[in-house]
């Protein structure tokens, strides 16, 4: 499909359907512009055949879908910041962004060593120059020597680079105080929400009279409410608890895995640990717990 005019979202469908989903529909605000575009152009295209994507057949997950720290809120709020910028006076100087963690956004140094390993991956002749740390270009050489070609540029196995895979097995082997990580067990992601998207998928069942169902907590990050509408998946909230520091009470657990029974097939439940957005810590005899009654509940 030619990407110009009314054809552009298409054509992006055809060639990334993906990404289009993650960027394009990863708040309801942008979804409904991008319907109103379809339902701009939802008639005819200008071949005069009938156009495939259109309100009515847009797939009605993704219409469904909310990601709230990326919405209305976050939207207005750039528009502030321009408006500063173009010298419009306000009541205040700046505009303090707490919808997600951006810690770079918010000022704070980037690590130095990190930084330069990723330089001298990408472009390897640095090391020559005598600028950078021995352990900053070991560490680059190291990661070049398991890529294809010694390029970072080459395609990786499906899991990813295997010494990286190497490196990540001996740190849960050493955190865990030496109970054994297989690299064969570890997949690398494109950060923790690819990750999180990947094992809901893996938990899906096939739709059929119910829903496979997924315990979160209330409050949550909405990556996991969204991910769940877009899959077409069932979402238990379980309640933590304010008045006790967001605690989790196990009789909350049992309560909303049988109210849910009547809805959906609970497969899962996720505990994020430590809370985000609340901030609260939960020790290993709880996650124990969890893991007993998830045991008991097949």
């Amino acid at each position: 499909m030619n990407p110009s005019g009314g054809r552009l979202i298409g054509s992006y469908l055809t060639m990334n359907p993906a990404r289009m989903s993650r960027d394009l529909f990863s708040n309801g605000i942008i979804a409904r512009r991008v319907i109103s575009t379809c339902q701009t152009h939802r008639s005819k295209s200008d071949s005069g055949h009938p156009k495939v994507l259109t309100l009515d057949t847009l797939n009605p997950c993704i219409k469904t879908m909310e990601y709230s720290v990326r919405g209305p809120i976050v939207i207005k709020a750039t528009e502030i910041e321009k408006e500063i910028k173009k010298g419009l006076k306000k009541p205040f100087t700046d505009v303090i962004r707490a919808n997600i963690g951006d810690c770079h956004a918010m000022g704070q140094k980037p690590l130095t060593f990190l930084r330069q390993v990723v330089a001298l991956c990408t472009y390897p002749p640095l090391m020559d120059t005598k600028q950078f740390p021995a352990d900053a270009v070991e560490k680059a050489q190291r990661i070049l020597s398991g890529c294809g070609g010694g390029s970072i540029g080459a395609y990786s196995e499906s899991p990813g680079v295997e010494v990286i895979r190497q490196d990540v097995a001996a740190y849960i082997t050493k955190r865990d105080g030496g109970i054994s990580a297989s690299l064969d067990n570890i997949m690398l992601t494109t950060g923790a929400s690819d990750g999180i998207k990947s094992m809901l998928k893996l938990l899906k069942q096939a739709d059929g009279a119910k829903k496979t169902g997924v315990m979160i907590p209330i409050p949550q990050y909405p990556l996991y409410s969204a991910t769940l509408s877009e899959y077409n998946m069932h979402q238990i909230g379980y309640y933590l608890d304010e008045d006790t520091n967001w605690s989790l009470d196990i009789k909350e657990l049992k309560r909303a895995v049988e109210e849910a029974r009547q809805y959906c097939n609970p497969r899962a439940i996720c505990v994020i640990n430590p809370g985000n957005p609340t901030g609260s810590l939960f020790g290993s005899h709880l996650t124990t717990v969890i893991v007993i009654i998830d045991a008991t509940n097949p």
